[in-house]
């Protein structure tokens, strides 16, 4: 089965120092890019994050320091992977939460000019865990009844991803999902638009610090303010906004945290 494409969409993987967006750095990135007609372009890095690989991080991908001690920095390659992603859409297990997020940071410490608004980004666990809530070595097993060989490799993951969202769509074409309180919030179908709309339509910033409301409205997702409207929480609390910019926070939070300040200062 070809998936039904308008833009070319790049599945991706990403093995990394750790999980900190804020702090960690990418040591592998595994690409397949699929073109509307079907053709696909593969592309693999093994990256110097200049920091130390810990290694509880390094037991799990078994890449390490000496691996990468020769390899380009993300900052080396940062403009030709830009080029290289340039109007494809992202996609990825887990990619919404993590690996964009952490893509997003890279790019922003490169000065790398890289945004996901107007991408769609499709990701396999999503649909994985509204219908069956697995794991990526299970989703594989389920959808492809293949064992996932190299689990853990950038390359692999991904290849596994590929099938994977294939599969789903195979199974699930055209059936609701229903969400915890029974409401059908839309349908699996072959189209990367309506798939970036089950999964990633209500986010603000990559981290999931900021959402939109059932009212289109900017809403803090973590913290004492949890549900209150960001415009209003920075009005009504001025040390709020400096605090979060001073803190551990993704770049591409602050960047969004701030663009929402600018817009509620333009409009008061």
């Amino acid at each position: 089965m070809n998936l039904n494409l308008r833009n070319p969409i790049t599945f991706f993987d990403l093995e990394t120092t750790g999980i900190n967006i804020a702090q960690d750095r990418i040591v592998e990135l595994a690409m397949i890019k699929v073109m509307p007609n079907g053709e696909s372009i593969s592309e693999r890095y093994l990256l110097n994050p200049t920091i130390p690989i810990p290694e509880e991080a390094a037991a799990i991908h078994g890449i390490r320091d000496e691996d990468v001690k020769d390899a380009p920095t993300f900052k080396g390659i940062a403009k030709n992977l830009a080029k290289f992603l340039e109007g494809s859409d992202l996609a990825g297990f887990n990619i919404v939460r993590f690996d964009v997020p952490l893509l997003v940071e890279e790019f922003l410490r490169a000065d790398v000019d890289f945004e996901v608004s107007q991408r769609k980004l499709v990701d396999a666990q999503k649909i994985f865990f509204m219908m069956e809530k697995r794991t990526l070595t299970a989703a594989y097993k389920f959808y492809c009844n293949k064992e996932l060989e190299g689990a853990h490799g950038a390359l692999a993951d991904t290849q596994a991803t590929l099938e994977v969202l294939k599969a789903q769509i195979e199974r699930y074409n055209g059936q609701d999902v229903i969400d915890n309180s029974g409401k059908v919030i839309g349908k699996i179908e072959n189209d990367m638009a309506s798939i970036h709309q089950l999964v990633s339509s209500n986010m603000v910033d990559l981290a999931g610090r900021i959402v939109f409301n059932n009212k289109g409205i900017e809403v803090f997702n973590f913290g004492k303010h949890k549900g209150k409207p960001v415009a209003e929480v920075l009005q009504k609390e001025r040390g709020y906004y400096d605090w979060m910019m001073q803190g551990d926070f993704p770049l591409d939070t602050k960047r969004k945290l701030t663009q929402i300040k600018l817009k509620s200062f333009n409009m008061g």
